[in-house]
């Protein structure tokens, strides 16, 4: 998922003009920018983000100024469903921009509860505005943290902070002069596991970047193997040590968001159903899942979403089992809307170009990016086993 030199400098970002969010802007003042920018340029450069490696940085920066980011990490959830609500419409135009949008989005979660000073001021802001870039590198250590797999990266202590040493195979929203929210198990001088820490990741000459394997889709989300030899963290880029309470905190708005990105992508595949209904809906009328019964479903969904957007950091066992269970659902969903829309649409959306071809595979992708659905039920059963104090 790497992109030319030539397609960087037409991906950089335009320089800013124009209005730029405030927190004086209403719900739908932002919404109103956000779906401009995705129905309109966004939606013409899907099939080069998904195929052609196009990063969109300067897209990216245009939904930043109009409150995308900023929206989602407004006074610490204030206007979650806000944020969420974008998403779904980044979504629905482009399911790897809203991917994008999720890792963005996430990363200011990492620097808004972090309480450190260099990283909530001016670098917040500039974060949240799409001025800047960055992502996060949770996939690794969200899976090692539930027993599923090793955790990659290492930190030995070192006066004025720790040094960090590992890899990681792949992490989205990266490039150089960007970073990203990253965690580490420290070590004892014995080798045994001490404590993990969370920290920024900033991609200078210290970092690796190694080109990943060619993926079957969203190819412009910037994707890179990453590399660090006694990477040195200070305490100014430590967004938690240790990381537990800060992980308990933010949990369930880390999933939740995943959310948008799936409705977006179904409600994207229900409107591909809907454009050939006038010339196909006398023979698709006796195919499984059709646009009404999709629909409906997805109100449900949504409505569930928004719901639990209101409260995104409660910390409590069943609020976060719910909204596991939503994630899963909402993943499942996405899959059986984007195999629906081929259906209905036939040999048109099976062509390579076909919006519907490429929500299939950002469905595949929404129900194998971490946490996947086998990851998701996994933790249910887990939570499930826990004893419930009397």
């Amino acid at each position: 998922m790497q992109i030319t030199q030539e397609q960087a400098a037409q991906s950089e970002p335009a320089a800013a003009g124009g209005a730029c969010f405030d927190r004086s802007w209403t719900d739908a003042q932002v919404m109103q920018e956000v779906e401009r920018i995705a129905q309109g340029p966004l939606a013409r450069a899907a099939y080069s983000i998904d195929q052609e490696h196009l990063y969109p940085k300067a897209l990216m920066g245009e939904l930043g100024r109009a409150g995308a980011f900023a929206a989602a990490l407004d006074a610490g959830g204030r206007r979650f469903a806000l944020g969420l609500d974008a998403m779904r419409a980044i979504s629905r135009s482009c399911g790897a921009t809203g991917f994008l949008t999720w890792a963005h989005d996430v990363c200011g979660m990492y620097l808004e509860q972090s309480g450190n000073p260099a990283l909530t001021g001016r670098r917040l802001q500039d974060h949240m505005l799409g001025r800047t870039f960055g992502g996060t590198a949770l996939s690794n250590p969200m899976k090692a943290l539930a027993g599923i797999e090793p955790m990659q990266l290492k930190a030995e202590p070192v006066r004025g902070g720790y040094r960090v040493s590992g890899a990681l195979p792949w992490v989205s929203h990266i490039g150089q002069g960007q970073y990203c929210g990253a965690m580490a198990t420290v070590c004892k001088p014995g080798g045994s596991r001490s404590h993990e820490i969370m920290f920024l990741l900033d991609m200078d000459e210290q970092v690796g970047l190694r080109p990943c394997p060619v993926f079957s889709g969203m190819e412009g989300t910037s994707t890179w193997a990453v590399r660090l030899n006694n990477y040195f963290v200070g305490q100014d880029l430590l967004i938690a040590d240790p990381v537990q309470p800060l992980l308990q905190r933010i949990r369930a708005a880390f999933v939740l968001l995943q959310v948008g990105i799936a409705a977006g992508v179904a409600q994207g595949a229900i409107d591909s159903i809907l454009e050939v209904e006038p010339m196909l809906g006398h023979v698709n009328q006796f195919l499984a899942d059709r646009p009404d019964v999709l629909q409906a479903e997805y109100e449900d969904l949504w409505q569930r979403a928004a719901r639990l957007a209101q409260t995104p950091y409660e910390e409590s066992r069943d609020f976060l089992l719910e909204v596991l269970d939503l994630r899963a659902q909402g993943g499942e969903f996405a899959l059986r809307a984007a195999n629906s829309a081929l259906l209905h649409q036939g040999a048109r959306g099976y062509l390579l170009q076909s919006p519907v071809q490429r929500r299939v595979r950002e469905a595949q992708f929404v129900a194998i990016v971490t946490p996947a659905i086998k990851h998701l039920r996994w933790e249910m059963h887990r939570l499930g086993q826990e004893e419930v104090p009397a």
